[in-house]
């Protein structure tokens, strides 16, 4: 595959470390499945008690730092199996399950603070779910390429995780999201523009992965190049698809996504200027260089705004990061070698215009995993969902919640309050 190609080298420990911004977790409130009177048969007791269980340890490993993919595949799936017993006809009919409808789910937002969202839908809750199982293993990609010095197995494990979560989000907008009776709130994460901007950033991070694979092993300046550019195009995309959000809110997720937009810039930049070197176009590589010495210094801009933003997402000081001192070095040195051998060997012209990047990756190109839920647990069969009598649920509703009613965030391990916004800081 070609995407894999870049991956083929024995040997391979990268020295380049990442940072990533990650948006906190979405809450939720417990759910007892408790439904005394309704669920008349063992067999139907032990679903929903099997239901309760599943949850509430899916919920426990989210912040869990031992937690691997393993581990949370299999929790997710056993979970995921049993709601969509909630969900799932059994005969096979367009009727929707009688279940879909007997339980409120309530869940915060990653951008909008405790008050949660409430949906008597199970649908509500699969997706919800769902999404913070995507969020996960962006958060595990992030520990895991934080590590100084991570071998080729644990960055392969970061692409894939971030594959992972970019096809769960693509699977939830694409088949579940659409199904929802209640339509979706403006500026909540179920919202095309956040899951979007989710998607691509995920795409975006895994190919800067494959971006510091590809320059560890020295692999040509022009495919780094056209990598770096598509990415950088790929962050602008998801800053885009946020520009009409709240900055109360999104403010700080868009500093992060526009300044490693530029940073991708100076990196096709500095890397096209190698190319152009080796041309013996040195005029047109010092003009490169020096664009992404531009870029370089409007990204070191940003991150200063970035951590002066306030909102929801990541406290770090980006510009004392290792992979962003690298670049500036890099680029720093490739310019003064293309000026030394133009005084030297080439005496040629430093162009006005910067040269137009119009590079197109052939290789190392990020597409989602494709997601799949879990096949229906085998404890589901019609005599199971038969015995649930609805005629014997209790009359008064007391499970919407009031307005403003909060639900206690998830005390994950890498996260501090934060206390002038209600938001969390992951």
């Amino acid at each position: 595959m070609k995407g894999e190609q870049i991956w083929h080298k024995p040997h391979y420990r990268k020295k380049m470390t990442h940072w990533f911004h990650r948006n906190p977790l979405k809450a939720t409130a417990p759910v007892s499945f408790n439904y005394y009177g309704v669920a008349t048969t063992p067999a139907a007791t032990k679903v929903c008690n099997d239901l309760r269980l599943s949850r509430t340890r899916l919920l426990e490993l989210f912040t869990d730092s031992s937690c691997n993919p393993e581990m949370m595949k299999n929790a997710a799936d056993l979970y995921f199996s049993l709601l969509q017993g909630f969900i799932l006809s059994l005969d096979d009919s367009s009727q929707e399950c009688k279940l879909r409808y007997i339980q409120n789910f309530k869940w915060t937002d990653t951008l909008q603070g405790q008050v949660p969202s409430a949906q008597q839908d199970a649908v509500f809750e699969l997706i919800s779910m769902g999404f913070n199982v995507a969020l996960w293993y962006t958060k595990y990609a992030s520990r895991l390429a934080g590590k100084e010095d991570i071998t080729e197995d644990e960055a392969k494990d970061v692409h894939r995780s971030l594959k992972i979560a970019a096809g769960i989000f693509k699977h939830l907008k694409e088949n579940h999201i659409p199904k929802l009776i209640t339509p979706v709130e403006k500026g909540r994460d179920l919202e095309a523009r956040l899951i979007d901007s989710y998607i691509v950033q995920c795409q975006a991070e895994a190919q800067e992965v494959t971006i510091a694979r590809a320059i560890e092993l020295k692999h040509n300046p022009g495919l780094i190049a056209a990598l770096a550019y598509e990415t950088a195009n790929f962050y602008q995309k998801a800053d885009q698809t946020l520009s009409s959000l709240d900055p109360t809110y999104a403010g700080k997720w868009r500093k992060y996504l526009n300044l490693k937009s530029c940073f991708y810039m100076a990196y096709a930049y500095c890397y096209h200027g190698q190319t152009l070197l080796a041309s013996d176009k040195c005029g047109e590589a010092i003009r490169s260089l020096q664009e992404s010495e531009k870029f370089f210094a409007k990204a070191e801009a940003l991150c200063k705004e970035y951590g002066e933003t306030k909102g929801p997402g990541t406290t770090a000081k980006p510009s004392g990061h290792l992979f962003f001192r690298k670049l500036g070095s890099l680029i720093k040195s490739t310019l003064e070698k293309c000026q030394r051998e133009n005084g030297f060997i080439y005496f040629q012209k430093v162009p006005a215009e910067a040269p137009q990047l119009e590079l197109k990756a052939n290789y190392g190109l990020v597409e989602p995993v494709p997601f799949e839920l879990p096949a229906l647990n085998a404890h589901w069969t019609s005599e199971t969902v038969a015995a649930f009598d609805l005629t014997k649920r209790p009359k008064d509703d007391t499970a919407k919640p009031k307005p403003d009613e909060e639900v206690k965030p998830l005390k994950e391990p890498d996260i501090k309050p934060q206390k002038d916004s209600g938001c969390q800081i992951s």
